[in-house]
């Protein structure tokens, strides 16, 4: 036989989909699971569409997930990420996916990786490639985990069962602090220019700039930013020089593709979101569009919304400076695809800046489940 078959279940989770496998079905070794990932999603691609496999030709719906009993003593499960890259053979291991995160809890639980009551249930996640800790609350019933609801998200069509994500004390899991350089406020150099940025690592490492000094206004669409080569240059050219700042790696050639995310903030302002929507000013704290996977992303990668909502309590930050109110303990966010409200909790200590925990709401629903085909001999 040419092909073998693993078991799997396709999952939506926020706004992200991806193909969810049992840790005790794969090779403990990456190494290995790097050619069968790439297999079961169709990269790498050329012509960008992953038509031969499980992907959807952009960052958001080319993903892995390993679930697994927990290493972790204050953990249910091992949840660990794996981002595909479409165009090219390529597996990046820094990072978390925020969205698929929501999908979680009910995978462990519909799987029977743990047990639940009906009513609402909690699963403490161990996030393996940040080393954080997320909890996972949403509704169980007849056993297994609710996906009918009234809730209701950007970027995703209906409504669902509300499932609540805590990230707990999420600064610092890519560099080990919460502001890598030390500052609220730093400077990037290039081709002659130095622009302001923020530098962030909560959830997951993010570069903030301010549109403004980019051209931008911050309420153009996806394909607006993408049809700017040079626009997207620079911004790849500045997001490697932070990656640099931030400890992530000694050139900025040897970036990982995946972190630090790039989010472009300006001031609330009206804009037509991609439902056709229009979000007046007074809808949202701030504006962002986020470059993810170097492609312009529809929604924002949950991750990069909280790191933005944290970075909105820190004085100093540009987020701090172009948010039009002040930031209590929810910041709504404005993106392509609506509004994304993220609770933050940040308090100033001795040592610095900490962030105490983020919270999120998504919905997330199986969508197939079975077993996928990959080359025989990647097993």
């Amino acid at each position: 036989m040419d092909q073998a078959f693993i078991p799997a279940v396709f999952m939506r989770g926020g706004s992200s989909k991806g193909v969810f496998f049992h840790a005790k079905h794969l090779p403990a070794d990456r190494a290995r699971q790097d050619p069968i990932f790439l297999s079961v999603l169709g990269s790498p691609d050329p012509y960008g569409r992953q038509l031969d496999g499980m992907g959807g030709g952009i960052s958001s719906l080319s993903k892995a997930v390993i679930v697994g009993p927990p290493t972790h003593a204050d953990a249910d499960v091992d949840y660990t990420f794996a981002q595909v890259a479409v165009d090219r053979p390529l597996v990046d291991w820094s990072s978390n996916c925020g969205n698929l995160s929501s999908a979680i809890g009910p995978f462990a639980i519909d799987e029977g990786l743990v047990r639940a009551s009906d009513g609402e249930a909690l699963v403490r996640i161990h996030q393996v490639n940040t080393r954080r800790i997320i909890h996972a609350r949403f509704p169980v019933r007849g056993g297994r985990a609710a996906v009918a609801g009234d809730f209701a998200m950007a970027g995703v069509s209906g409504t669902g069962a509300r499932i609540r994500l805590d990230f707990l004390a999420p600064g610092g899991g890519a560099t080990g602090a919460l502001l890598p350089t030390g500052n609220a406020l730093d400077t990037l150099h290039h081709d002659g220019r130095d622009y302001a940025a923020t530098l962030v690592d909560a959830a997951n490492a993010c570069v903030f700039l301010e549109a403004r000094e980019l051209g931008l206004t911050g309420t153009e669409s996806p394909d607006a930013i993408e049809a700017e080569p040079a626009l997207m240059a620079r911004l790849d050219a500045l997001r490697r020089r932070a990656a640099v700042r931030m400890g992530l790696c000694a050139t900025p050639e040897a970036a990982p593709l995946a972190i630090p995310k790039v989010a472009v903030v300006a001031p609330p302002a009206p804009y037509r979101a991609l439902d056709g929507a229009t979000q007046d000013a007074a809808s949202h704290d701030i504006a962002v569009r986020m470059i993810s996977m170097e492609r312009a992303h529809r929604a924002v990668p949950l991750t990069g919304g909280m790191a933005l909502g944290v970075a909105c309590g820190i004085a100093g930050s540009l987020p701090h400076a172009l948010a039009t109110r002040a930031i209590a303990d929810e910041v709504r966010v404005a993106n392509p695809s609506g509004i994304l409200s993220v609770g933050a909790e940040v308090s100033h200590r001795e040592t610095g800046w900490f962030a105490d925990s983020a919270v999120v709401f998504r919905t997330a629903r199986r969508l197939m489940q079975g077993a996928v085909a990959v080359p025989m001999r990647l097993l």
